[in-house]
């Protein structure tokens, strides 16, 4: 007879898919009662950036974040106390203050649509070029400025379409966004992890460089009010999709940060994510302050975690693209020469024949889409000899070369400098190839355990669970 317990509900607002799941207690923690997808199909073109532009139209993202709510349990959803919410941290969305969406009613009850906003500006986007970049103040923050980032793309605006800025008075994150709609913020509230993705921000005193972009003429109005990540931004103002009105909403989340939250359990553990990219995380230790200036020459970039704990970040843009590039030869060549096989084919035969390759003298450098602390090195293959030609040698040695460079990025060193003592493994290039799980156990001298699933809804989630 007693009451259920309340849920909490998580979103991540990704850059191709909305996600939502529902947690609910259980003896051992939380267990995800519910979750469901959608993709967002939100690109659009950009008309002051052109190519250059990386842009998505807010209100298809918040249809597929409706479409999702509405698959989730009605009777679930009315025991939301909570709601944590996640997204991509350096992109960034205008709006107007007292016209950022309308409340209307649908068949779950109440719930907002965009109204005055303007397009999300993604963490892809590359209008600023890196001579645009140089001409701009010197930012007084750990990160370097980069294209995409949040006050970067307002310098841009500034200078090649200053009315554009005119039309707005607030701007945010997308996720920023949502919260502030849900909650009717007066003034956006950013969490020190989005502020650090923005640039002109200082993660030491919690404060963005006003001084600094006030005198370069920069739009301050429109910068939010910061706190700290899992502190609650407001309530709900509305039922929204059955979700009773006063549920607490979070201040909104990165992405990053999230999905390292949703499978990190000991700070002894370092995460080993290799999807398309590759990313090697550690959670520093206590009262560890990232450098007064950038190193744009460092592999490793410090994010804000929670709880004043920074996460160190080897953030590889080659992981299982690297992969995929290469089938994609094998296939291409094969079709050159008359053949046609299918690429899943090509791969589940390339893994098999490098699985019966031990070793492999041939050593691959496989940086084919650079890195962003070296941008012009490019990929290269050396060692060569006659007895290591073999499709299962040159297999072998690209997965190797995959997991190396992580490994120089953030060194074994380091890692046990900091106390690691386990890798939790993830990601879907991971998860289907052993030959890659063979390397990574080769390369670090730590236990690896495998399967941990990263979901940023999840994390988001739990960081509200854990604040309940």
């Amino acid at each position: 007879g007693r009451p259920a317990p309340a849920c909490v509900l998580g979103i991540d607002l990704g850059t191709t898919s909305v996600k939502a799941a529902l947690l609910v207690g259980a003896e051992r923690g939380q267990v995800v009662a519910e979750s469901c997808s959608r993709e967002t199909q939100a690109h659009t073109s950009s008309l002051e950036a052109g190519p250059q532009g990386m842009e998505q139209n807010v209100r298809r993202i918040v249809r597929a974040l409706n479409e999702c709510l509405a698959t989730l349990p009605q009777q679930q959803l009315q025991r939301v106390s909570h709601i944590g919410i996640s997204g991509q941290m350096h992109g960034i969305v205008f709006w107007k203050k007292d016209e950022g969406c309308k409340w209307t009613v649908c068949g779950t009850g109440p719930t907002f649509e965009p109204e005055e906003v303007s397009h999300l500006i993604t963490w892809q986007d590359s209008r600023c070029s890196p001579t645009f970049l140089s001409s701009l103040p010197l930012p007084q923050s750990h990160t370097s400025l980069a294209t995409g980032f949040g006050c970067a793309t307002v310098y841009w605006y500034l200078k090649n379409s200053p009315d554009f800025l005119k039309s707005y008075d607030a701007a945010g994150t997308i996720h920023d966004y949502v919260v502030a709609m849900l909650c009717d913020l007066k003034k956006p509230l950013m969490s020190v992890q989005n502020a650090a993705s923005w640039g002109y921000f200082n993660s030491r005193n919690k404060s963005w460089n006003t001084d600094i972009l006030k005198k370069s003429g920069f739009p301050v109005h429109l910068l939010p009010e910061v706190g700290d990540p899992g502190s609650i931004a407001g309530r709900t103002i509305c039922a929204w999709h059955g979700i009773p009105k006063g549920a607490k909403v979070g201040i909104a989340l990165g992405d990053f940060q999230c999905s390292v939250y949703s499978c990190l359990t000991e700070r002894t553990d370092a995460v080993l994510n290799i999807s398309t990219s590759a990313q090697l995380t550690v959670s520093m230790p206590q009262g560890f302050q990232p450098p007064e200036t950038p190193d744009p020459s460092s592999a490793v970039t410090y994010f804000p975690y929670f709880n004043g704990y920074y996460l160190a970040v080897a953030a590889s843009l080659n992981g299982g693209n690297v992969l995929a590039t290469f089938v994609d030869m094998v296939a291409r060549w094969t079709e050159e020469l008359g053949l046609q096989v299918q690429e899943s084919a090509i791969y589940t035969k390339i893994i098999k024949a490098a699985l019966a390759q031990n070793n492999s003298k041939l050593s691959v450098h496989p940086t084919i889409f650079g890195e962003r602390h070296i941008p012009e090195q490019m990929a290269s293959v050396t060692n060569i000899a006659v007895s290591d030609l073999s499709l299962g040698h040159v297999t072998r040695a690209l997965c190797r070369g995959i997991v190396e460079n992580l490994c120089s990025m953030l060194p074994v060193q380091r890692l046990m400098e900091t106390g690691v003592r386990r890798i939790l493994g993830s990601g879907s290039a991971l998860a289907r190839n052993e030959v890659l799980r063979q390397e990574v156990e080769r390369i670090f001298p730590f236990p690896v355990v495998y399967g941990k699933d990263v979901d940023a809804a999840v994390g988001a989630a739990m960081v509200m669970f854990h604040r309940k």
